[in-house]
């Protein structure tokens, strides 16, 4: 019930926290390599109700005691390298942040985490997967109905092993955190790995 709960915040925190500052498209701070996932077209598009953008929740939402950031209308999904700070022990974690597939909790549930591994020696890749802030709240049941993030998933896996040798990574020590529907997402690739 707890993590049901927890993705129910997420998702409502930024439509009734208040006004909230809205940017375009998210960006990782500098430093920091990001790519897309699929060359050219994105397969399986869906249609979304407007252009990628990141919103900044209001006083009212203040995790940490500061405010968050949540990607909406995500349609051409991309990794963002994270590498290692000191001694790099060549593992590497691919991050994929919660928000019940209808917004990303792109720093409290990415960036920090990458923030808090990398000094470990961990490399981080962090997924902004699609979603497309369509359907009713909360969005709930199995995978199926986000085909889209699961085949993202597969595909930012599929590229931290591929890149695995440029970015010193050992390819046995890749592995996977997410949380709320993140969590889900690592659920999926990690049983449903042959469908594609």
């Amino acid at each position: 019930m707890r993590p049901l709960l927890f993705a129910v915040c997420v998702v409502f925190m930024f439509a009734l926290s208040g006004p909230g500052a809205q940017t375009p498209a998210w960006q990782p701070s500098p430093g920091h390599t990001q790519m897309p996932i699929w060359p050219g077209v994105v397969p399986d598009a869906q249609p979304v109700a407007g252009p990628e953008y990141a919103e900044t929740s209001g006083k009212d939402f203040l995790p940490g005691g500061r405010p968050a950031v949540g990607v909406s209308n995500v349609t051409r999904p991309t990794i963002t390298v994270y590498s290692p700070q000191g001694k790099n022990t060549g593992a590497a974690v691919v991050v994929f942040p919660g928000g019940g597939y209808q917004v990303l909790a792109i720093d409290l549930e990415g960036t920090e985490v990458c923030d808090w591994l990398t000094p470990k020696g961990i490399t981080c890749v962090l997924l902004k997967y699609r979603v497309t802030d369509v359907g009713p709240y909360p969005k709930s049941g199995p995978y199926p109905e986000s085909p889209m993030a699961l085949e993202d998933a597969q595909r930012a896996m599929g590229l931290v092993r591929f890149h695995a040798a440029e970015w010193d990574i050992d390819p046995h020590k890749i592995g996977a955190l997410g949380f709320s529907a993140g969590g889900h997402l690592v659920a999926a690739i990690s049983t449903h790995y042959a469908k594609r």
